[in-house]
């Protein structure tokens, strides 16, 4: 874990904070070109868009696919910060979308632990996001948790 690693995760805690404070859950994602250049920001978006694929990294992965696609841009070279580990959804669409290097603060584990288990917003599948890519055809880089004590503050009050 670098110190850019820290910086982009803290910026996506960040974005985690804004998502809260727009009446969403509380995660945030970004993406990262090779050059560690910011490519695209998402919030979690389940709430106010009534959809329960909004978490950020599929509003992320749906950004990154168009930029792909437009852009020419090869994922693979990527890396996806994100305030939380994946689920087992985003996990999955983070592989079909060929990123290629997942950094995450605070543990799905943890979040289960905050959230007391069986939330109904957050009936989490205890599934840790290095097993779904574990199954996949091509490796996807899996860096977290790191940051939990920060990450953990934008959830403290959310699901009480």
């Amino acid at each position: 874990m670098t110190e850019d690693d820290e910086a982009h995760l803290r910026q996506a805690i960040g974005l985690a904070a804004e998502a809260r404070a727009a009446g969403n859950h509380p995660f945030g994602a970004l993406l990262v070109d090779a050059d560690g250049h910011r490519m695209a920001v998402a919030r979690n978006t389940v709430v106010v868009d009534h959809d329960p694929t909004g978490h950020a990294e599929t509003n992320l992965v749906r950004l990154a696919a168009r930029l792909a696609a437009e852009q020419g841009i090869d994922l693979s070279r990527t890396v996806l910060y994100t305030s939380t580990e994946p689920c087992a959804m985003c996990a999955g669409a983070i592989y079909w979308a060929g990123v290629g290097r997942v950094v995450y603060a605070l543990a799905e584990v943890d979040l289960l632990v905050m959230t007391g288990g069986d939330h109904p917003d957050n009936p989490t599948l205890a599934l840790p996001c290095r097993e779904v890519f574990a199954r996949g055809s091509r490796p996807v880089v899996v860096d977290g948790p790191a940051l939990e004590v920060e990450a953990r503050v934008v959830h403290q009050g959310f699901w009480t």
